[in-house]
């Protein structure tokens, strides 16, 4: 479920892992959601991706372009148990030809063993003692977490019950299996004509039952009145003269006519600006509950429907169509990237229902609560009648940051949405001082970063909406943002479109590094000149690099060159083995071929003998050429780049390969990063 942060923010909560970005792929100039009519290509995907026969993949959903294009996302077993975090995306062609993969959790899921050593009534202690709650009921399950780290065994237990705050909850914690620690946790509960308080009348589409009016749409949207319970489904709202509400607090029907507003046209901007038929894009509405507990300064999403407090006093329920809007957007991120609610990925969460409950706003027209760049303007919720949060410079709230970096997920997710909030802002707008709509605006860029033209808020957010459903997973980072917006924004408006080059130059404005993923003419990764391997800078975490599990990490304990991942080997201080490789062609067109990286090496080894060895080679046709060697004797922690010119491989399917041997003492640490291998 999505809630209200009482202190500043519309909050949510989900689950969990590391992402990795799609390669670019041809689309049409639109793309629209289908019904998942490729479950019948499991099979041939499973063997495909070669995964053991232990996994099994099961269709979530499919989005289907126009050109006939599909994103196929799915979902994982291992022998018989649910894989959290092991989601993928395939996509095909319309002659079902693959064309790219998106992993949440690369490569294989299998753990040794299935049969737990922690027994489940330990787990579900461990999540009621999480939840801190008088619990109404404890359940555990035995799955395979992926979300995070090597893949194990692990109890998802789920806890309900209710917060000191009145909010419900429905507490996930991952428990491990084998040590009973707790891995993470997070909770479903995701914060967060009539006369309406915000925006003034209205119309509403009612129908009639006998001879009264309900509060209730054609597709399914209607609304109920808790009457200050906090459980329930509520009273269906009804009316003899389908006239509701009078405009203030004084009369019930009020908040419940801008709830039903709120669902309406949330419901009608998905539809039809982003040809996603509501929440579950199955064409049914949701229920909306209005007057929840006593002076409840929230509001959230549940998985099922929405519920609103009064806010303080009783007296501005939090009902404005942007705060609607925003909650009822996390049940869409649940239904296609379902992103986490920790780390980068809990940023992306919220700032998407912040993107979409602002473009609803500006999609509804409202002369009463006209579009802005601005959150929960209406409802007061912080006592001087400032908003909860600005896109255009997130950091005027006092908390929220305006740009990106390695230290952002540690953040509340409503403050590490601040990043993606200024990109929605930039990119649709453009930076520097203007007045909008009559409010006046003046967003920055970060560390020096040149200026943003925008392309347009509605091309935006057809861009995000893309990027959501067909290049996200659950534990995507702002990197796998930036790659997939980029991505998007090619296949819907194309490479040497304002609408690209506005999405990469306003991540750059945020501060977000380079990646695979570039406009024609736009910015590319270092250096320039054609880099053939991608995920070069292992900013999209283990993606298109296979070998050893774990040397590619944004672990604090050593620096990235750029950005916060890298990748790091050795450092073991024990016997072992590491590998990390990438296959790449050389055309044979080129003039000049140059394999380049920064590295540093830091040992807690003497002496002038080399005891771990760091080794760069290019594997062609089974001949190995090794380029550089290097060891524990001259280590140097400060980065220094290195290049090889490798030419004479021009033609050829070569492997890029770093190879790390360490003794059985005293650590060594080899850290590369930003890799290039620069043709022209």
């Amino acid at each position: 479920m999505i809630r209200l942060s009482a202190g500043a923010a519309l909050g949510v909560a989900v689950a969990a892992a590391v992402a990795t970005p799609l390669s670019a792929a041809s689309a049409a100039p639109q793309s629209t959601p289908a019904a998942p009519t490729a479950a019948n290509s499991a099979a041939a995907d499973h063997a495909a991706l070669g995964l053991s026969q232990d996994e099994k993949l099961i269709v979530r959903n499919v989005v289907t372009d126009r050109d006939g294009t599909q994103h196929i996302r799915y979902d994982r077993t291992f022998k018989g148990l649910r894989v959290l975090g092991g989601e993928l995306i395939v996509e095909k062609s319309a002659a079902g030809k693959e064309k790219g993969v998106i992993y949440n959790a690369s490569g294989k899921v299998a753990v040794k063993s299935t049969t737990p050593k922690v027994s489940e009534a330990s787990a579900e202690s461990s999540g009621a003692k999480k939840a801190g709650y008088a619990a109404k009921s404890t359940d555990g399950e035995l799955v395979v977490w992926a979300g995070s780290g090597s893949p194990r065994l692990a109890y998802d237990v789920l806890t309900e019950g209710v917060r000191k705050d009145q909010t419900p909850s429905k507490l996930h914690t991952i428990v491990d299996a084998n040590t009973g620690a707790v891995i993470t946790s997070w909770d479903e509960v995701k914060n967060g004509t009539g006369n309406s308080m915000y925006s003034g009348t209205v119309t509403l589409n009612t129908i009639q039952s006998g001879s009264s009016w309900l509060l209730k749409d054609s597709v399914g949207n209607y609304t109920t009145d808790l009457n200050g319970a906090t459980s329930g489904t509520g009273t269906q709202f009804t009316d003899a003269d389908n006239v509701w509400g009078n405009g203030s607090a004084s009369s019930r029907q009020t908040a419940g006519v801008d709830a039903q507003y709120g669902a309406e046209k949330t419901f009608a901007y998905y539809k039809n600006v982003l040809g996603r038929n509501g929440i579950w894009n199955n064409g049914t509405g949701a229920r909306s509950r209005v007057h929840y507990g006593n002076a409840y300064v929230n509001a959230f999403w549940d998985g099922a429907q929405m519920t609103y407090g009064d806010g303080s006093g009783n007296t501005h329920p939090l009902t404005s169509i942007d705060v609607a809007a925003h909650e009822m957007s996390h049940g869409v991120t649940e239904n296609t990237a379902n992103l986490n609610y920790s780390g980068d990925a809990g940023g992306l969460n919220e700032a998407t229902s912040d993107i979409f409950g602002t473009a609803v706003e500006w999609y509804a027209n409202s002369s009463a609560d006209p579009g802005d760049y601005l959150i929960g303007e209406k409802i007061n919720i912080n006592g001087n009648g400032t908003p909860l949060r600005y896109m255009d410079q997130p950091s005027k709230d006092g908390a929220s940051k305006d740009c990106w970096s390695s230290s952002l997920g540690g953040l509340d997710p409503h403050y590490s949405s601040g990043p993606l909030n200024h990109w929605f802002y930039l990119a649709s707008e453009g930076s520097g001082a203007k007045t909008i709509n009559g409010v006046s605006y003046n967003s920055p860029t970060c560390g020096g970063a040149p200026a943003v033209t925008g392309a347009g808020r509605s091309n935006i957010e057809k861009v995000w909406y893309r990027t959501l459903s067909t290049k996200l997973t659950s534990s995507s980072n702002y990197a796998a943002a930036r790659n997939g917006a980029i991505a998007s924004a090619k296949e819907l408006y194309g490479a040497t479109s304002q609408t690209c080059k506005s999405v990469e130059a306003a991540f750059t404005a945020i501060a977000v590094p380079a990646g695979s993923e570039a406009c024609d003419g736009g910015t590319t990764p270092p250096p320039t000149g054609g880099n053939l391997l991608l995920n070069p800078g292992f900013e999209s975490g283990a993606v298109n690099w296979t070998g050893t599990s774990g040397p590619i990490t944004n672990n604090t304990g050593r620096p990235a060159h750029s950005g916060s991942w890298k990748l790091w080997l050795g450092g073991n201080g024990s016997t072992s083995t590491e590998t990390i490789s990438q296959n790449v062609t050389i055309p044979s067109t080129v003039t000049a071929a140059t394999l380049s990286y920064w590295i540093r090496t830091d040992t807690a080894e003497t002496g002038s003998t080399a005891y771990d060895t760091m080794k760069v080679q290019i594997v062609a046709g089974g001949t190995t050429t090794t380029l550089a060697t290097y060891s524990n004797v001259g280590a140097n922690s400060t980065y220094t780049q290195k290049s090889f010119n490798v030419t004479s491989f021009k033609g050829q399917t070569v492997t890029v390969k770093f190879l790390m041997n360490e003794d059985s003492s005293l650590q060594t640490s080899f850290v590369v990063d930003d890799t290039a291998l620069s043709t022209s």
